[in-house]
């Protein structure tokens, strides 16, 4: 698949879940992905904060379609660990934006890495996560 950009495909073909709470991709290729997701109320915390849990699901679909770029032919993929390290909050209205990239692409796991920016390009969450590479036949 190269270095083209694949953005558009994952915002068109995207999961239920990244639709429904608003992963927008900005770029997609096999060693980078950029995205962003608006902290809205539905999102958020008690006062107002982005939820760990959303910046735990945003991230997991950043790594997974990351996954999905480097597999071979008729394998699909899941996510079988995830670690996050929240640094700092996402206040509400802003966007948090995801930089991932893979730190190990091996034949039956991949390791990925996303990083979580505040609008103010503070890191707010660094998410390592092991993505399965599951082949049709076994």
């Amino acid at each position: 698949m190269g270095n083209d950009n694949f953005a558009d495909m994952f915002n068109a073909g995207n999961a239920p879940f990244a639709k429904m709470i608003g992963v927008h991709m900005t770029f997609a290729s096999k060693d980078r992905l950029e995205g962003e997701m608006t902290a809205t109320p539905e999102h958020c915390t008690l006062p107002t904060n982005l939820h760990g849990g959303a910046i735990m699901a945003f991230a997991d679909n950043m790594g997974g379609c990351g996954a999905f770029l480097n597999l071979p032919e008729g394998a699909t993929t899941a996510t079988v660990e995830s670690k996050t390290n929240f640094l700092r909050p996402v206040p509400v209205g802003q966007k948090a934006k995801a930089v991932t990239t893979p730190v190990n692409i091996g034949r039956t796991l991949q390791l990925w890495k996303t990083e979580i920016f505040r609008e103010d390009g503070k890191l707010a969450a660094v998410v390592l996560q092991t993505q399965i590479v599951k082949m049709a036949d076994g």
